[in-house]
């Protein structure tokens, strides 16, 4: 690490895997976060929630989870029930379920079922075999479109969406614009942080020629 310029600049390849984790889950943030529902070949619903997520694609619909294996680097519940059954559901979480989610975090047996253990409610996907969690506002179902093996440590997996199930107060089936003040998502932030999308204002994107034409007009003036 060196410091130059107010800037401390540090060489990922001088980091251990652990550092390179907590310089990247606190200076990118917030992180959307994907409560993923899998279903085992024996039928047994997991859920769990992952931080390294976000859409990809709009042609085709895709999304992306990474997930870390295990320390031993045996495959986690969410790795490999959609190695073998091919398809999972992103849920959404809002502030209202943010303390079930926690309660799905926890490192229990495979052949628990977390969504029993948070009190929540499993709702038959209807293209995909695993279910979606009832109580959240937004679930993509999604077929496993890809998986990447970044290292023995980790795999990022990328999913098709074939159907989303949205609140009815969220979205405007119309116009396709959702409410964030109904949706009310949460993000991660470093360590246990978590942060809302409540802090929320409009920034249209200006028009080149409206920005050459400000620029022109502040040269003009003297760059005041």
């Amino acid at each position: 690490m060196t410091l130059k310029d107010g800037y401390h600049a540090f060489d990922f390849a001088d980091l251990s895997p652990r550092e390179a984790y907590k310089v990247m889950i606190g200076t990118i943030v917030p992180r959307p976060i994907a409560w993923v529902t899998t279903i085992s070949p024996d039928g047994v619903v997991n859920a769990a929630p992952y931080s390294f997520f976000n859409c990809l694609s709009a042609d085709p619909p895709i999304l992306a989870l990474g997930v870390e294996n295990k320390p031993d680097r045996g495959f986690k519940d969410t790795a490999y029930n959609i190695r073998m059954t091919e398809c999972f559901t992103v849920n959404i979480v809002d502030r209202v379920n943010v303390e079930a989610m926690a309660v799905t975090a926890a490192g229990f047996e495979p052949e628990v079922d977390e969504l029993a253990m948070a009190g929540l409610t499993a709702v038959p996907g209807d293209h995909v075999k695993c279910p979606r969690i009832a109580e959240a506002p937004v679930a993509f179902e999604c077929e496993r479109y890809l998986g990447i093996s970044v290292s023995s440590a980790r795999e990022i997996i990328l999913g098709r969406i074939v159907r989303a199930h949205i609140r009815e107060d969220v979205i405007d089936p119309e116009s396709y614009y959702s409410d964030h003040e109904k949706l009310d998502a949460l993000g991660r932030m470093g360590g246990n942080g978590y942060a809302g999308t409540m802090d929320y204002f409009d920034l249209p994107t200006p028009s080149a020629e409206d920005i050459l034409k400000n620029l022109a007009v502040r040269t003009a003036s003297g760059g005041a």
